[in-house]
């Protein structure tokens, strides 16, 4: 099952829960009072298989069972879901095409991020590509390969450019100087906007949209070469059908 998964909501481990917006904790609420969602679905059981940053908005999958999510969780891991992200960013980037091949760790200190270590540092690739520029900002299309926490926020960063809205990874001029945490976290410029894989069961080639026109007026770009103004979202048997690939 997919959901367009909105700001502010985390899927982080349950003994986080002391938060009104943990998403996994809401959805196994709402199994339990079996609304007309869920009860128009059958639902009895439904799993995050992978996770994106509270501030990051669009497509998650869910699983419908314990052994749906062993196996799709299996396929994350061997690389075998295709991902695509929009991200907007502060600066004119000069480049078109460009892989990102920074090793990231994530940091031990006061400063708890994800960031570049070429010694340590886990393996982490990005393919990104330039969509479109203002004269201060330019949208960028992200392509992880490997799915390290915070991958695309930390690549971008570190290369100067980094996202609207992310507090976290810009870089300060001062070394030693701390980036303050906002009181409300600000909305951030990235977006999961398709995932593709071939299904596991009926062999089929499904690709999952999320619609991208509102979240593209919001930072000020239009529809651009590359970004569908309405997206379909893939039935059961990767049949596109109309609308987006929200779910409640």
């Amino acid at each position: 099952m997919a959901i367009d998964k909105p700001c502010g909501w985390m899927f982080v481990p349950l003994g986080w829960s002391r938060t009104d917006k943990n998403l996994q904790l809401a959805l196994e609420s709402s199994i339990r009072e079996a609304p007309h969602w869920v009860r128009r679905r059958n639902l009895r059981y439904l799993r995050y298989i992978h996770r994106l940053d509270a501030e990051t908005t669009g497509v998650v999958l869910l699983a419908k069972s314990a052994g749906a999510l062993e196996t799709y969780a299996k396929m994350f891991e061997r690389r075998e879901m295709s991902k695509r992200y929009l991200a907007v960013v502060e600066g004119v980037v000069p480049r078109e095409t460009w892989r990102c091949e920074l090793a990231l760790t994530t940091s031990t200190g006061p400063r708890s991020r994800v960031e570049v270590d070429p010694v340590e540092g886990r393996e982490a690739i990005t393919d990104f590509r330039t969509l479109s520029r203002t004269k201060k900002r330019s949208l960028i299309e992200a392509r992880p390969i490997t799915g390290r926490t915070h991958q695309i926020r930390a690549h971008l960063g570190s290369d100067g450019f980094p996202i609207v809205g992310d507090w976290l990874y810009r870089e300060s001029k001062n070394l030693d100087e701390e980036p303050v945490k906002p009181d409300r976290p600000p909305e951030l410029g990235l977006r999961s906007v398709e995932l593709s894989y071939r299904d596991p069961f009926t062999r089929r080639e499904v690709r999952i949209e999320a619609p991208s026109v509102e979240f593209l007026s919001r930072f000020g770009f239009g529809p651009k070469p590359g970004v569908a103004e309405e997206n379909p979202k893939a039935d059961g048997n990767g049949k596109p059908q109309g609308g987006s690939a929200a779910g409640s």
